[in-house]
């Protein structure tokens, strides 16, 4: 997979801008607030329209305009796509490949994908259930589409069940379709939880060989999935599991009632990690969290090419300077074997090993930047 050439319309600080890249490593260099991240920010908007950093839409149009534009030339599958996003600031996210209309923005992933490795990553496994769920839902609406859409409609779903049960007291009446509202979710559920197991199963066992290579001194990293108590198997049939979570939520329906708020479901998921036995969140050191962060983002580059037999775009936004000299030789020695797309605040020696183009990134423009 390459992503051939890009160019940004009115895209936060990027007025009119192009980019061709070429086949392998791209170097993007330039002082903070400059706009590098602006930049991987927009290509990973081509994977589904979603952004890793924006709260609102209109984060990502410059100051006074309408709306924003990218377009994309990209090889994939042995062919070659043209995309366009328009990012309007009230209205919906428009985009077409090769001059059709996609019908949702969770199709776009069936054309490009990328991996993206950012300093906050490195946090995962310190943080909290939400990071973690976040990480897998990032990766797996690429991966499938479907995914993406059983995910989006229980997100909404839970959004108006918790708007219910907060407005019980002021209008009753709601009550009486909250079964409607827990049934469709233990049926939006179910697939989200499927999925998630069986991505996970492939990422733990992706990581945990990363870990060990990485660690230089077999540390063992475990990722294990945790989703709701009352489904046995989160990889039986997406029927069984709805079963067991309609079980789960009938038993909490009283509690739910008074404590004002969903208590059950995919959205409570986590995925557990431990190093040689103990918690990563609370036990890892330092230099295992870093590594356990590294693993987990290769494993999923990995499990992206074996899903389409191309090595997806991957994306460093800046993290060579919080790493130390054996994982930045790791992940400077793993850029091989597909393209690769990484930012920071000066060159290093270790950059210049790359032997990649290099561009300076300066006031939202881009120019050629000389070895």
């Amino acid at each position: 997979m390459q992503l051939e050439a890009i160019r940004l319309g009115y895209f936060r600080n990027y007025q009119d801008v192009s980019l061709t890249f070429p086949e392998g490593v791209t170097i993007l260099a330039g002082e903070n607030a400059q706009g590098k991240t602006n930049l991987l920010e927009a290509i990973f908007l081509l994977t589904g329209g979603r952004s890793w950093r924006a709260a609102r839409r209109g984060d990502l149009i410059s100051f006074q305009q309408s709306q924003a534009r990218i377009e994309a030339k990209v090889f994939s599958r042995q062919r070659k796509f043209s995309m366009e996003l328009t990012l309007p600031r009230t209205g919906k996210l428009q985009s077409t490949v090769n001059g059709v209309k996609q019908k949702r923005q969770s199709d776009l992933s069936e054309v490009f994908r990328c991996v993206l490795f950012s300093p906050e990553d490195l946090y995962l496994i310190r943080e909290g259930p939400a990071a973690r769920r976040r990480f897998l839902d990032t990766a797996l609406c690429q991966l499938r589409p479907r995914y993406a859409l059983a995910l989006g409609e229980y997100n909404k779903l839970l959004e108006h069940k918790s708007k219910i049960l907060r407005m019980q007291e002021e209008n009753p009446s709601l009550l009486a379709v909250l079964p409607d509202f827990t049934r469709r979710m233990a049926k939006c559920g179910a697939a989200v939880i499927r999925y998630r197991a069986f991505f996970a199963e492939k990422l733990a066992r992706e990581a945990y060989q990363i870990q060990q290579t990485i660690s230089g001194c077999g540390e063992e990293l475990v990722a294990e999935y945790q989703t709701v108590s009352t489904v046995k198997d989160p990889k039986a049939s997406e029927e069984t599991i709805e079963g067991w979570l309609l079980e789960h939520a009938e038993s909490h329906a009283k509690a739910e009632l008074a404590a004002g708020q969903c208590l059950t479901g995919p959205h409570k998921d986590d995925l557990l990690l431990s190093v040689n036995g103990s918690a990563a969140r609370g036990f890892a050191s330092q230099g295992q969290t870093r590594t356990a962060a590294l693993a987990l983002k290769f494993a999923e580059r990995e499990i992206f090419k074996d899903d389409q037999g191309e090595y997806p775009v991957m994306l460093l936004d800046d993290v060579l300077s919080e790493l130390d000299s054996r994982r930045q030789e790791y992940l400077i020695g793993k850029t091989g074997g597909g393209q690769v797309i990484i930012t920071c605040c000066e060159r290093t020696q270790r950059l210049r090993q790359l032997q990649g183009a290099a561009f300076l990134v300066e006031k939202g423009t881009i120019s050629p930047l000389s070895q």
